[in-house]
């Protein structure tokens, strides 16, 4: 009984980050087609992708929103752990932006420009789909994955018995080094994952890992929209 509970659990936590992940697998799809000669793809054409997958993701978080008890933003009340929470995501983005460094022979992603979309009115609505998607969905969809599901279930498969925020160098190490493979930038990816660790276990709450991700995700919005480096987007 425990265990299905547990599997029942999991599936609302993993599932918005699966169906985000799929859109990302499906972009790549396309383009890896696309270079195969099979149609041509204009520059911006997979950037029309980005607000469904936002609202896909950001609809099934809503949807589920009942079933995450874990995340508590009555948290956010302590504000000495508030104001460490957003510290670490400003220095998560100071590190980020320095640490543009990919593997072996990957390349510098294009990301995502609006410069080129038709219009002024696209480029902003495409903008601000990007921010609101960086900023309200995903800190939410990847910290109730990562930090809420995944490094409870590496510990016991039973996740839900495993209290927030319990350490073990296993489940640190493989959550880290998963987080950084999930992103274009692996290292920051990685450093990043290990200052959302210890988020989690300095404070013993999600919602804090949210807030510190989503004030990265923020700044770094503003960091790119200020500055044209796309490449981070």
């Amino acid at each position: 009984m425990a265990e299905r509970i547990a599997v029942s659990s999991a599936f609302y936590r993993y599932l918005p980050f699966a169906v985000f992940m799929g859109f990302i697998g499906l972009d790549e799809c396309i383009r890896f087609l696309a270079g195969l000669g099979l149609f041509t793809l204009e520059a911006t054409a997979l950037y029309y992708l980005y607000p469904v997958k936002a609202l896909t993701v950001g609809y099934l978080l809503y949807l589920f929103k009942d079933r995450y008890k874990e995340v508590t933003f009555k948290d956010l009340a302590n504000i000495p752990d508030t104001l460490l929470s957003c510290g670490i995501g400003v220095l998560v983005f100071t590190l980020w932006i320095k640490m543009d460094w990919t593997l072996g022979a990957a390349g510098v992603p294009q990301g995502f420009n609006p410069a080129l979309l038709p219009g002024r009115t696209i480029q902003i609505s495409m903008t601000l789909f990007r921010i609101a998607g960086a900023v309200l969905v995903v800190p939410l969809m990847e910290e109730l994955f990562w930090r809420s599901f995944l490094i409870r279930y590496i510990i016991d498969k039973n996740f839900d018995t495993v209290s927030i925020g319990t350490f073990t160098w296993g489940s640190f190490l493989l959550t880290v080094a998963f987080f950084g493979l999930e992103h274009n930038f692996i290292y920051a990816g990685i450093m990043a994952g290990i200052f959302f660790n210890l988020v989690l276990y300095r404070t013993r709450s999600i919602a804090h890992c949210v807030l510190s991700h989503a004030v990265t995700n923020l700044a770094l919005a503003i960091y790119v929209v200020s500055t044209g480096k796309w490449q981070f987007w």
